[in-house]
């Protein structure tokens, strides 16, 4: 759980004192381009001042200017910070650009990594609400189509295919129907009663716990207030609304707003997760398909669960969640980036091994040959690395053993294995000559 923040100061004039101090107006800006909880507020309070009434000053910068929405299960405000703008600018300028221009990716990698993504996000989403099995065995059950096993994998099954079908359907309107969709999509032969799978819960048996503690962290609106809440959710997420929101912003909104709601005895935090990616592509922003977003909020779990909580426990003050999600976003796009820089010299390095007739997969095998003489492949590693079928790796490396380069060695009676062929260096001399 989080510390209480104190009560506000009383006294109008101390807090008055403060915001007309240019050095404290100043130290107030940092705090709230950093959307910063009183729990790390305290320690940044000016000397010889009180800490009720900094903390109220602070509350108070927030206030003014605010963006207020009301619903029938709660009423929230914000208020868009320096820091928010300049992150949702250089979201709004990067996530429609240069990734489809760039010849970085070719068309095949660039589904390559999609699906990779796609893969990570339904991933991290299930293992974030408890579904416990490794990266690898859920990856090669996703890419074999194979039947889910158990509970956990048929998590990280649903949430894939539920990301693939709303990637189809982005240019539909929120309706409770879709959303009820979703959710049965995404808890498929999860639930301990199928029936409630795409059905609104029906009773207030239930609670957000904290798992190391034990102790209620949120309890949901009653169940009278779903339906209604919802319907109100449609309109705001459909319409125009008189006042602009950033889209981004009502994608998270629309993140929050399911989370805190908890229409469904189960399945809410995925669901929440999976509208936001919806909506981010449904207004235009593309490039969150081959963001990994979950993974960054699993990888800090904590923080998440914190800006709700904050948000909670500060007059729904949403200005925490919101930041926190951009953040999340821009460490999300960072990543990519990083990834498109690291193809990016591969793709450099590999012009030495670029030989024609051999596809990307078998110049980079080539690529490890020449730098590791000693290596040995089997089929099923270069499948994961490569994310393609066995039949697929297995042509590649008949390929190089018919070109010279490789020889297959047996390493027991029934596993093959594949390394460079004696005549490597001068085989390669040859056909670079040629």
């Amino acid at each position: 759980m989080i510390e209480e923040a104190p009560k506000e100061c009383e006294s109008v004039s101390d807090v008055f004192e403060i915001l007309m101090n240019p050095e404290y107006v100043s130290e107030i800006e940092k705090i709230n381009d950093c959307y910063y909880y009183w729990d790390k507020i305290k320690y940044r309070v000016p000397k010889g001042v009180s800490p009720e009434a900094f903390w109220t000053a602070v509350k108070q910068s927030r206030i003014i200017g605010k963006n207020a929405y009301e619903f029938s299960a709660c009423t929230f405000f914000y208020k868009e910070t320096n820091k928010m703008q300049e992150l949702l600018h250089n979201f709004d300028m990067n996530f429609g650009g240069t990734l489809a221009s760039s010849s970085i990716l070719s068309d095949k990698n660039r589904q390559y990594y999609l699906l990779s993504s796609i893969m990570e996000e339904a991933i991290a989403s299930s293992q974030m609400e408890g579904a416990s099995t490794t990266r690898k065995v859920a990856k090669e059950m996703l890419r074999k189509q194979a039947k889910p096993k158990d509970k956990s994998q048929q998590m990280i099954f649903n949430n894939y295919s539920t990301i693939r079908y709303l990637s189809e359907h982005k240019d539909d309107d929120f309706s409770p129907e879709l959303l009820l969709e979703i959710h049965k999509q995404i808890t498929e032969k999860t639930l301990d009663d199928p029936n409630d799978e795409g059905r609104f819960r029906t009773d207030d048996n239930i609670y957000v716990v904290n798992g190391i503690t034990g102790e209620v962290a949120h309890t949901p609106p009653s169940h009278t207030a779903i339906k209604k809440t919802v319907n109100e959710l449609c309109k705001f997420v459909n319409q125009k609304s008189s006042s602009f929101v950033h889209p981004i912003i009502k994608a998270i909104i629309l993140h929050f707003m399911i989370s805190y709601l908890h229409p469904f005895v189960d399945g809410n935090g995925r669901t929440a997760r999976s509208l936001f990616y919806w909506y981010m592509l449904k207004k235009g922003y593309w490039l969150t398909e081959y963001l990994s977003i979950s993974r960054i909020i699993y990888k800090a779990k904590s923080q998440y669960e914190k800006a709700f909580l904050y948000t909670e426990h500060d007059d729904y003050d949403l200005g925490y969640f919101i930041h926190y999600n951009l953040k999340v976003l821009n460490q999300a796009f960072e990543e990519l980036n990083n990834y498109l820089e690291r193809k990016s010299k591969e793709n450099e390095a590999m012009m030495e091994y670029r030989i024609p007739g051999l596809n990307e997969r078998q110049m980079q095998i080539i690529k490890i040959c020449a730098e590791k003489p000693s290596s040995i492949f089997t089929s099923k590693d270069l499948e994961t690395r490569f994310t393609v079928s066995v039949k697929t790796i297995r042509s590649d490396l008949e390929g190089l053993v018919s070109a010279g380069l490789m020889q297959a060695v047996p390493l027991n009676k029934r596993l093959t294995g594949y390394a460079r062929s004696k005549d490597f260096e001068l085989r390669l001399r040859e056909i670079k000559g040629n």
